[in-house]
């Protein structure tokens, strides 16, 4: 995953779990696409001070993917979905059928 879509990902999944302060910073920086000296500048603290804390929300939604999986999960059942939706729109057959079954049943099993 590029980073900055896995970081968009992390911060979609676990976003809530963070700080306000850390939400804020680290909405300005990935989704506003602020500079570090310009986030510095208007929360009045240096700018390394706002890079430390952009990596240190970066390794705690890392840490919370590595415990509960949710991205993972979602790209597997997006991908499950996928093959569904191109079974679909194939031949109807019973090897079709059978198959949308079986992936369906999985992403159930999974959850």
């Amino acid at each position: 995953m590029k980073d900055i879509y896995k970081s968009s990902l992390l911060y979609d999944f676990y976003g809530e779990l963070l700080t306000e302060h850390q939400k804020e910073v680290y909405e300005d920086f990935m989704l506003n696409d602020l500079s570090l000296g310009e986030i510095a500048q208007e929360r009045g603290i240096s700018r390394q001070g706002v890079h430390d804390l952009i990596k240190r929300c970066d390794k705690i939604l890392n840490t919370y993917e590595d415990k509960l999986h949710l991205i993972e999960k979602f790209m597997r059942t997006k991908d499950d979905i996928a093959k569904i939706c191109k079974l679909a729109d194939g031949e109807i057959n019973k090897k079709n059928i059978s198959e949308i079954k079986s992936i369906a049943q999985e992403i159930l099993d999974n959850y």
